[in-house]
């Protein structure tokens, strides 16, 4: 498809989220899916195994702590919707917890008749009487947002004078019991460009929204604003944030009188405070105060002093061409820091001093392996937390300690694939400039020295980095039927700190491409797989990033499955939330920027006499952040050009593709049986 015929492209009214017409059209592609994969014993088997995976009370319930309380979200057989509890910690540690559970949401959605999905929830502080509860229809980005009484267990309705707000992209913080702060659409003018919040205002209970004071605007070209309340006691902290795009944020302090204070640090870091210390994340090379300090350096300065203009930063982590800050978060009075070091965590402890900062292994992390630090609470936890450990064959393991004395096992997760004989491997690909890109391979040793069926995944975008987690779909959809799965680690991420992004952003994206075939032609040189028996899956941007593997190097492939993708990249910074990312791709309306664009955006560069293999294109009606019609459009391009394209949307969802765990199941098991027929069945005709 030509840039000229994109002006009249006989496909723009399958953007039409809800019509009659694009759902019909979704619909009947949906039966023949069903038909085709799901209509099978082999089928039915693997989705009932996978739910029960999702519903089973042996999974860990992950809590967020606030002080005494532990709080977990959880969906089982018993409640598809999920119920909202919280437990004690002396309860939390025992084999069968009693949980006291404050709202059913299967219950609510009934009395309401609606389909409420479950976006969080904000508990106030201290007391822990009230929380702000976020809902959303068929698990779509805009929510509702509604005040809850924790001791009632009752919703307080407007009339009464609760918070409420209806459906939008909204977002609502607590100041006290009587005051938040609010971002919704206000009406005309109110929003970005981008569809979210520009405007921030102060709301009084009692009164109604439309006398909600403003207190910060941004610009109807900015992606979005925001604002906040650090309640520490004696360190208490209004602030605003402005993201002028999608990885710039300007950062304002509000003092008692109203005025604002600009946070003169680099817009593209990270900013982030504890008591008396501000510290600052690079994102690019920073040169100040007669230094220079390279992307990803992590720096602490007492945060009077910076405001006073002083520069003399404490460098907590340097990076390294191997190591790349991963995370980095605060107990009491501890910086607990994560890095990958090749894509693999290490654990740090860091603590200020009178003469300087002092610094420890936190904890053992096992290869092959991620370990995230998890419920630290920094005003009423003291020195407590949590450790989460899993890896692709390795259940997830969760620990609690206290920083200075060793971690106690708390729960343990069971195995749901046989992992008898099955191995982890990282290899490395050389990719078309030179970089060497990391990649994971999980396969049974036996097939070692046989090319067989295997499934890469990949990402490369917004500096996300993927790192090792237990592989339990894929392990009892893929790995037992003798697969291989490759999980990448391709530019674009944050794997290797942030230039691991900005290198491949705008007229460089071609590099993330690049990295995915590097990776795929590695694996047919190690004699891992070949050609025919490879395929790939990749969701959002790694949606797109599936769009360009079929039009621009659909000979390394088999099968391809392409989930909630970007791919008509000259109309995305137009549909839903695509304006917001005109940051990392580029702004199509600008010729000079079109031009890169244009090379790869998959919706503009088929080709009829070409041959692609196999595709299953997967979207959610629901999805309200990448727009569904880039799926229908690609899907209806793909048919008139005579290719071998599959299509199921999900009526409901959201971006996760999902609105329960019966629809991640259904989905999770259509995407391996797709790659079974394509890549294992070979008789199955297609």
């Amino acid at each position: 498809m030509t840039g000229e015929a994109q002006h009249s492209d006989p496909y723009l009214w399958l953007e039409d989220v809800t019509g009659d017409a694009p759902l019909s059209w979704a619909r009947e592609r949906n039966e023949v899916v069903h038909e085709r994969f799901a209509a099978t014993d082999r089928f039915s088997a693997l989705e009932h195994r996978i739910l029960d995976m999702f519903d089973t009370d042996a999974r860990i319930p992950y809590p967020t702590r606030r002080d005494t309380w532990l709080y977990n979200f959880w969906r089982d057989a018993a409640h598809p919707k999920g119920i909202w509890r919280r437990t004690t910690f002396e309860q939390y540690r025992t084999e069968n917890p009693e949980w006291d559970v404050l709202l059913d949401l299967d219950a609510l959605s009934a009395a309401e008749s609606e389909n409420w999905v479950w976006s969080g929830a904000a508990v106030l502080r201290p007391a822990q009487s009230r929380a702000l509860i976020s809902l959303s229809r068929g698990g779509a980005d805009a929510t509702v947002v509604r005040e809850f009484d924790l001791e009632k267990r009752e919703f307080i309705p407007a009339a009464a004078g609760g918070f409420e707000l209806s459906e939008a992209k909204n977002w609502m913080r607590w100041i006290d019991i009587d005051t938040v702060y609010v971002g919704t659409d206000f009406g005309p003018g109110s929003l970005t460009d981008s569809g979210y919040t520009r405007i921030a205002k102060r709301w009084r209970r009692g009164t109604p929204l439309e006398a909600a004071e403003t207190v910060f605007e941004g610009e109807a070209s900015d992606v979005s604003v925001g604002c906040g309340y650090d309640r520490t006691p004696g360190f208490e902290r209004h602030y605003f944030t402005r993201a002028t795009d999608f990885f710039n944020e300007q950062v304002y302090l509000l003092a008692p009188d109203g005025s604002l204070t600009y946070l003169e640090s680099p817009t593209d870091s990270d900013e982030s405070w504890h008591h008396e210390w501000l510290l600052i994340h690079l994102k690019s090379e920073w040169t100040t105060g007669g230094n220079t300090y390279p992307a990803d350096t992590l720096l602490a300065i007492d945060f009077d002093e910076f405001l006073a203009g002083g520069r003399d930063f404490d460098v907590l982590f340097a990076p390294d061409p191997h190591t790349s800050l991963h995370d980095y978060n605060w107990s009491e009075h501890h910086l607990i820091v994560s890095t990958l070091q090749d894509v693999q965590t290490r654990l740090h402890v860091l603590t200020p001093g009178p003469d300087g900062w002092t610094r420890e292994p936190l904890a053992d992390t096992p290869a092959m392996a991620t370990t995230g630090v998890t419920n630290l609470d920094k005003i009423d936890g003291g020195d407590d937390f949590m450790l989460s450990t899993s890896g692709f064959t390795t259940p997830a393991t969760l620990l609690e300690g206290t920083i200075g004395k060793p971690v106690r096992l708390l729960k343990q997760a069971p195995g749901f694939f046989d992992t008898d004989g099955i191995r982890t491997e990282q290899f490395f690909a050389r990719s078309d400039d030179g970089t060497m890109v990391p990649y994971f391979v999980i396969r049974h040793q036996d097939r070692i020295g046989t090319p067989g069926p295997t499934v890469m995944s990949g990402y490369g975008g917004f500096e996300i980095s993927r790192t090792p987690t237990y592989a339990g779909v894929t392990g009892m959809s893929w790995l037992e039927r003798g697969g291989t799965w490759v999980m990448t680690n391709i530019r674009g991420g944050g794997e290797y700190g942030p230039q691991w992004h900005t290198q491949a952003q705008k007229a460089d994206r071609h590099k993330v491409y690049e990295d995915f075939a590097a990776i795929a032609r590695d694996l047919v040189d190690r004699g891992i797989t070949t050609p025919a028996q490879l395929g790939a899956v990749g969701g959002s941007n790694g949606g797109l990033l599936m769009g360009v593997m079929l039009t621009r190097y659909p000979h390394l492939f088999g099968a391809l499955v392409c989930q909630v993708p970007l791919l008509d990249m000259k109309r995305y910074h137009l549909l839903l939330a695509g304006a917001s990312w005109i940051a990392e791709y580029g702004d199509p309306d600008k010729p000079e920027e079109w031009a890169y664009i244009s090379e790869y955006s998959p919706y503009q560069n088929t080709s009829a006499t070409a041959e692609y293999p196999p595709i299953l294109i997967m979207t959610s009606t629901r999805d309200d952040r990448v727009h569904p019609g880039h799926a229908r459009k690609m899907t209806a391009l793909l048919e008139s050009e005579g290719h071998t394209v599959w299509y199921h949307e999900n009526i409901e969802g959201g971006h996760g593709g999902a609105a329960d765990n019966k629809q991640l199941a259904f989905q999770s098991a259509l995407i391996y049986e797709f790659f079974t027929q394509m890549l294992m069945d070979k008789s199955v005709p297609e």
